[in-house]
Formats: C-alpha cells, structure tokens, sequence
C-alpha cells in the first residue's frame, strides 16, 4: 500500500461545504491568490476569503486529491496564483494543477533526486513577466508558470548554483534551499540550508538579479576582514568557518526596501571553542538595505551560541499601536520560547529586553558569553525552567526515574 504522504497534501485546503463551490478560478487583485510562501512578503499567514468560516467548516468534504506516487515525506507549502496550484512533489519535482479539479497542467523534472524538505516556491511578476524559482538540492531554477519549462537566459541554462560564490570549492561545499527565497523588485534574495557540524559553507546572504541570475549583492554573515563584526571572530574564521545561514527563511518590507534576515548558529552547533567571541552575525535578525545589502540594524538573540538556539522561523512583520501611533513592527519568534519585537525601521525594542547573567562552561576549551538578552515581554509562550516539582508524574517509577536524571544534570 502507497503510503499517504505520497498524496499532495493540499487537499484539505480544495474542499467545498455543502451548497458551497469553491473559489479558485482567476479573479486579479481581489485577494484570491496564495501568491507568496506565507502569504504575503511579510509572512502575515492571513487570506481575506470568507466563504470558509466557523458556522459552515463541519460540512467541509474532499472535492479532489493529486498523488504524486511518491512514497516520501512532503513538507510544502503551494502557491495558488490564478486558479493554479504550484507545488513540489516529495523528490522535489514541480508541479501545475488546476486548483478546480486537481487536474496536471505540466510537471517539471530537474532529473536530480531532491531530498529533505523544500518549503515553497517563489513568483514573480513585472507587467506581462512571470517567473517561477524552485529551488532543487543546490540549484535554483527559473521556470515559465505557463509551461514549466527553464528559462534558458536566466543563469547556466535557466539555473544558478549556490555552491558557486562563496570563496571555497564549490564542488566541496553542502548547500541546499530549504525555505523559498524572497522577492524584492527585480532582485530574488536567498539563504540557504548547512550542515551542523564542520566543514560547513558560510551562510552569506545573497541577491540575484530575477531576469539574468546574475549575483548583485552578497552579506558576510561570517565577516571579512575590515567588516563589521571581523573582530567578535578568530582572526581567520571568514576562511573556514561555516553556518551563520539563513534557513528559516525571510521577510521583506516592500514600502521602505528593507529585507529582514534570521540567521543560524555557526557550526558546530554544540561547541565553540574553535570561534571564540560573541560570533557576529550568527543567531541574529538582521535588517539589510534589499536594494543593495547594506546593513541597517541588527539584533543578536544569542552570543556564542553553544545550544543551537538560532531563530527557528521567518519573522513577522506587523503594526504595534503605541502611544496613540500605529508602529511599523516586527516580531520575531525563538526556540527559548520568547518573542522578541521591534520597530522594523529602526530596530529599537518596543518591549524591554535585559541582559540575564549566565554560567559560564567548564567544558575545556570552551568560553562562553557572559550573558544573553532576554524579553521581559510579551510573556514567554513556553515554559522557562524546570524544576522538580514540574517532572512527569505519570506514574510513581516514572516520576523516580524522571528525578534521578534530573539530579545528575548541571542546571541553575
């Protein structure tokens, strides 16, 4: 039996109530298409269709299912732009479907194997211009949405390869594109996804130009000598040192030109001896100038990262009404349970954020930070320490077994 997550697994978003039919056929500018990854450049995750709602959602039936006869996992999120469904297949393969019946429009094979996760696609549009970028393993692909062919003219014969750029052997390096890049006018803005542990790329951030695939700007989340941040790393760590990268993928103010980048621990996740100091640009949001990749501001959420705490999702931006003013914000989630907001012009805090003293490591070698920042609020939406009388006591051997781990371990 074909396991089930071989099935596109959009079906439950193409269903229809009783009475009900559903609404994918083109209408231009009234707010149908899912035309960004997490609906918007600014990952507002909100559609303004109303025809599902709370009253009629129980009579909610399956109108149509695609399988791919894949039997691999699928973690996606499809783009529905004019009645068309676009989305990857398990192995990475992307697909067109008629967003009304399921139906296959085209199927485009890079005739490479992906594996692992890849997040969603990126559209862009310019007058009568369409283009659709689907990421492959280390390739970018630049496809006609009509025809699901490569554009010849855009890069190496409709690709461009990210392990090419990087001031290290390309064919040595381990990079792939997890979370879809971002679009800001004419330029498609990417990170990419490392290894946790060495040898591991950079994690730079990079622009390229959406008709040619030429690069435009690049950022140094690890810095080069003379950049800023050179000095919070050992002396020669720009020529070997990985991560830094950009995963979770990103958020663009399209008003003011900014692109907002949360970055991941530098490698190896779990020991820092070898990048002694607080590792400038890793674990940060970053702000950068989306025109030309100019830092604007930047906010650190962990110094030397020793516990793989990078920021494990794209932020938000939203709008903070503060002292009779509307605030252009932005929030940003973390693994530590806390989110941190900003004004996203500025990057001034619009909630305190204090500095919390930490134990420092006695594992040899290592030297961790001092200390690390810390909301005071909103309120932290996890649990923030763990005590003994928090241990499972689900059953009585349970709760004994649960407290002599807990005894054995260092926490404060």
């Amino acid at each position: 039996m074909r396991s089930w997550i071989s099935m596109l697994c959009v079906a439950a978003v193409v269903m229809a109530c009783a009475g009900l039919t559903a609404s994918m056929h083109p209408r231009d500018g009234d707010g149908v298409d899912w035309s960004s990854y997490l609906g918007s450049a600014g990952n507002e995750h909100y559609s303004k269709l109303s025809e599902i709602n709370r009253a009629n959602v129980s009579g909610l039936r399956e109108v149509w299912r695609f399988d791919t006869h894949q039997a691999l996992g699928l973690e996606t999120t499809p783009l529905i732009i004019g009645g068309v469904m676009y989305a990857y297949t398990p192995n990475q393969k992307v697909i067109a479907l008629d967003g009304r019946n399921g139906k296959l429009l085209w199927s485009f094979d890079s005739h490479i194997e992906g594996t692992g996760p890849d997040r969603g696609l990126t559209y862009w549009k310019d007058g009568s211009e369409k283009r659709l970028f689907a990421a492959v393993m280390n390739y970018v692909y630049a496809l006609d949405p009509e025809t699901g062919k490569a554009i010849e003219t855009f890069g190496d014969h409709g690709r461009i390869d990210l392990r090419v750029g990087l001031g290290r052997d390309p064919e040595k390096q381990s990079i792939v594109l997890t979370s879809p890049g971002v679009i800001y006018k004419d330029l498609l803005i990417v990170g990419d996804r490392l290894p946790e542990t060495a040898p591991a790329a950079p994690g730079d951030i990079r622009a390229y130009d959406v008709r040619t695939g030429a690069r435009r700007w690049i950022f140094h989340t690890i810095p080069h000598p003379g950049e800023f941040g050179y000095a919070t790393w050992p002396k020669d760590a720009w020529k070997t040192a990985g991560a830094a990268n950009n995963w979770a993928g990103m958020a663009v103010d399209q008003e003011h030109g900014i692109v907002y980048i949360p970055t991941g621990s530098a490698v190896p996740d779990f020991y820092g001896g070898e990048r002694a100091g607080d590792d400038l640009f890793a674990d940060c949001l970053l702000a950068l100038n989306a025109e030309t990749g100019k830092r604007i501001w930047y906010f650190q959420g962990v110094h030397h990262d020793l516990w793989d705490r990078d920021f494990p999702s794209p932020p938000t931006l939203v709008t903070v009404h503060r002292d009779g003013k509307d605030v252009p914000a932005i929030v940003q989630t973390t693994k530590q349970g806390i989110l941190f907001v900003f004004n996203r012009l500025t990057g001034e805090p619009l909630y305190p954020i204090t500095r919390r003293v930490v134990p420092a490591s006695d594992i040899p070698g290592e030297r961790s930070a001092a200390w690390q920042p810390m909301a005071l609020q909103p309120a932290p939406f996890a649990r923030q320490e763990i005590t003994e009388e928090t241990l499972t006591d689900r059953t009585p051997e349970v709760h004994r077994w649960a407290l002599e781990q807990f005894r054995k371990m260092q926490h404060t």
